[in-house]
């Protein structure tokens, strides 16, 4: 069998996802390189990622070749994302009468013209895909409230690279890591991703303004246009981004980690694998309910994390400074944080990919397609 994957990037934290579904199921991923809002410039060589790519991996040309794919392909599974791409592969998935997988990241109704507009088309494909990935529980909910139905939504459960995150981290490298940094040898709480207002950021930065602990730092790890603003507030240290095998000794150069997403009319945060990321070095984080992670049932109030409202710097001020100074709290919750990620598995996320393929193979086989969008 050979399936067709789509996507925008070869991030490093889906390769051994991508790997798992070519060896079970003849996966091929098919990247078009969109999305740029979202990734930041540094991650946007697409040609040494697919020269890299341990699996089989190519550019998709664009939307009148993903119109095409079920003349190569024996199913397709595409994103909710792309413009054109996704009502692409699907009409031309049910023109050749081939199983149709969405892989589903949202969980609350984009409120911009631009998808108000491709609203009766996206809807249309949520409730006639054969089957449906999803991110989480949070999406699993929103996309069955659309399609009438759950039996045929598979949960995904978002992971990163447990032998990498999770590894022990000596003492020595995180001495090491906040000398090369000139982080002192303060409280430390982080920050990783895009400095964009989106995640936060800006609230971030007035909250820490009022954030009273003795000697904290905090540390931002990513770019973005809120950079230079970041660069004048008071006790915050901006590294840039960072490769991968750094971030798990930041993660335990830290007391804590952060991730204060505010919703937009274009954007709520999908997932959030920083709070994975930090969470299987044992630290709690601070997320809104405004991120999947915390919406999925992955960071959990008072259990493996704290859990604020969005916009709000007093409130995240707050949550920052009781982190920083409760040590038993910390300790607490980082315990509850590697427990809660334990069962995140590339393995479970594979499996999801299975028994959606099969669910859609046998409803494609067993039922006429429906009319494309």
């Amino acid at each position: 069998m050979a399936v067709a994957l789509l996507t925008t990037y070869l991030a490093g934290y889906r390769m051994p996802l991508y790997e798992r579904l070519a060896e079970r199921h003849g996966v091929e991923v098919l990247c078009y390189g969109r999305g740029e809002r979202y990734a930041p410039a540094w991650f946007r060589d697409l040609d040494r990622q697919l020269a890299d790519a341990p699996f089989p991996a190519r550019r998709l040309a664009g939307p009148r070749e993903a119109l095409e794919l079920g003349r190569r392909y024996d199913a397709v599974i595409a994103p909710f994302a792309g413009g054109a791409i996704l009502p692409a592969a699907y009409a031309g998935a049910r023109r050749r009468e081939r199983p149709f997988v969405l892989w589903a990241s949202v969980w609350a109704q984009p409120r911009s013209a631009t998808h108000l507009l491709a609203l009766p088309v996206t809807n249309h494909i949520y409730r006639h895909a054969d089957a449906i990935v999803a991110y989480g529980e949070h999406v699993r909910r929103f996309v069955a409230a659309i399609r009438g139905r759950d039996e045929d939504i598979f949960v995904a459960p978002q992971c990163v690279e447990a032998e990498l995150f999770g590894r022990e981290v000596a003492a020595s490298e995180v001495e090491d890591f906040r000398r090369r940094h000139d982080l002192g040898t303060g409280p430390l709480a982080v920050y990783v991703g895009r400095l964009v207002s989106e995640k936060g950021v800006g609230i971030l930065l007035e909250a820490w303004s009022s954030v009273t602990a003795a000697g904290a730092t905090l540390v931002l790890i990513g770019d973005g246009p809120l950079a230079s603003r970041a660069r004048s507030v008071a006790r915050v240290r901006l590294l840039g981004p960072l490769t991968r095998e750094e971030l798990p000794v930041a993660y335990a150069s830290a007391e804590l980690a952060l991730l204060p997403s505010i919703p937009t009319p274009r954007f709520r945060e999908p997932w959030g694998l920083v709070c994975n990321e930090a969470m299987h070095q044992g630290r709690p984080v601070i997320a809104t309910d405004a991120v999947g992670a915390v919406a999925g049932g992955l960071v959990q109030d008072e259990r493996s994390g704290l859990v604020i409202a969005p916009g709000n710097p007093a409130a995240l001020c707050g949550a920052i400074d009781r982190l920083l100074g409760d040590p038993e709290l910390r300790t607490r919750l980082g315990q509850g944080a590697r427990e809660a990620v334990a069962p995140y598995t590339y393995d479970a996320m594979a499996a999801a990919f299975g028994d959606a393929l099969a669910t859609a193979t046998l409803a494609t086989a067993t039922s006429p397609s429906p009319t494309g969008p």
